[in-house]
């Protein structure tokens, strides 16, 4: 399963507050990155009847069907800090990850 971080928890349930007929947070892995594999996350305003959700404090996690098995394990988490902030994906399927952290392989 999934988890998210307080820190990130936190985080977006301010950015949720900001957005109208939000459902809860869309985490995914599409192709593409200098690694095969990107992350992405967007707040949606409606599940699909193939989505896992998982409620994580007052948080909904939406991932569709081939992004859910992919993200087994994986934390979310924000990340503030003088380089920058935002947040990041820690997985541990992974088994080489790109500088950035937001492309990986398996």
């Amino acid at each position: 399963m999934l988890t998210i971080t307080p820190v990130a928890e936190k985080k977006i349930k301010e950015l949720m507050a900001e957005e109208k007929d939000v459902v809860g947070l869309r985490v995914y892995v599409r192709g593409g990155g200098c690694h095969g594999y990107q992350y992405g996350m967007a707040f949606e305003s409606k599940t699909e009847e193939d989505d896992t959700v998982i409620e994580l404090g007052d948080v909904k996690v939406i991932m569709d069907s081939q992004s859910a098995p992919l993200l087994q394990g994986a934390e979310v988490d924000y990340v503030d800090s003088v380089q920058g902030s935002g947040f990041s994906i820690k997985n541990p399927q992974a088994k080489t990850t790109c500088g950035c952290g937001s492309s990986f392989s398996y």
